[in-house]
């Protein structure tokens, strides 16, 4: 049986249907080319080097494309991912782009192309898309009613209006409330430097102290013990500050349980006394 013979595609064969802005001159392999006669040969004979040649002039529409989607997404997400997810989505426009329709393909790539990027922000997304849609009907629920009574909606109110029970709505915003995730890569805040400041460099770091609490703990331990003898300065000190038992200070300081609570009794009513006099400093 004879093989089918495959129909090239020719400029006659559109027929005047020619879409828009293929009269211009591109850089190919073998040399420049109307756009036109590239397209036709593509779709004559699908290579690897004349699809590059479509790739790199229609790159400026990916960036385009994936900056303006990349304006309305957190911060966290990356333009250049969006961008690389755009890329696949110009690849498969340019494959199944069909000359004869006449239609300029800027139209269409693009749809493509955001196309691709929102499959992408999908993938990314953790939180399931049952999950997301749900969340989305509360939202949209609580605005309703917040419009028609210019008033903060209730639980109650959007559970109403979505017509489910209490324990489904819980676990509706139990889901749509999970554990916040940060990029340690995200900007921080604007710095006077070339160097943007990330939020990996400013994390803290909870095993260092905070020299400014660390100053006001010792003027406070100065302020408390100011007037008082030795032994009542070291009660202070070894009660409050090293957390000591009543029973561990009697033995540091040759006392008795029961004195050191009563010179710990008295102290503190001394205290109270100076600190209702001099509360005007505080």
């Amino acid at each position: 049986m004879p093989s089918a013979i495959v129909q090239k595609l020719t400029k006659s064969d559109l027929e005047g249907n020619i879409p828009r802005g293929l009269d211009i001159t591109v850089e190919t392999p073998s040399g420049e080319m109307i756009l036109l006669d590239v397209w036709i040969s593509y779709k004559n004979e699908k290579t690897l080097e004349i699809r590059n040649v479509l790739m790199e002039h229609y790159l400026q529409l990916v960036r385009y494309t994936a900056e303006r989607v990349h304006q309305k997404l957190p911060s966290e997400v990356d333009v250049d991912d969006l961008y690389s997810a755009g890329l696949f989505g110009l690849m498969q426009a340019i494959d199944a782009y069909d000359l004869t329709r006449g239609f300029k393909f800027e139209t269409y790539c693009t749809q493509r192309i955001r196309g691709a990027i929102y499959d992408e922000l999908r993938a990314m997304d953790w939180v399931p898309r049952l999950v997301r849609s749900r969340s989305t009907k509360v939202d949209r629920a609580r605005k309703s009613i917040e419009m028609e009574t210019g008033e903060k909606a209730t639980d109650d109110q959007i559970i109403g209006q979505l017509e489910v029970d209490t324990d489904e709505y819980e676990k509706i915003e139990r889901d749509s409330r999970p554990v916040l995730m940060t990029s340690l890569n995200r900007k921080a805040y604007d710095s006077d430097s070339s160097k943007e400041v990330q939020e990996i460099d400013v994390v803290k770091d909870k095993r260092q102290e905070n020299p400014v609490l660390e100053l006001q703990r010792q003027d406070l331990q100065f302020l408390l013990t100011k007037g008082l003898t030795r032994a009542e300065r070291l009660i202070v000190v070894l009660y409050y500050y090293e957390e000591m038992t009543m029973k561990e200070i009697g033995l540091t300081l040759d006392l008795s349980e029961s004195r050191v609570s009563q010179m710990h009794s008295s102290i503190l009513a001394r205290l109270k006394a100076q600190m209702q006099h001099r509360s005007k400093e505080f």
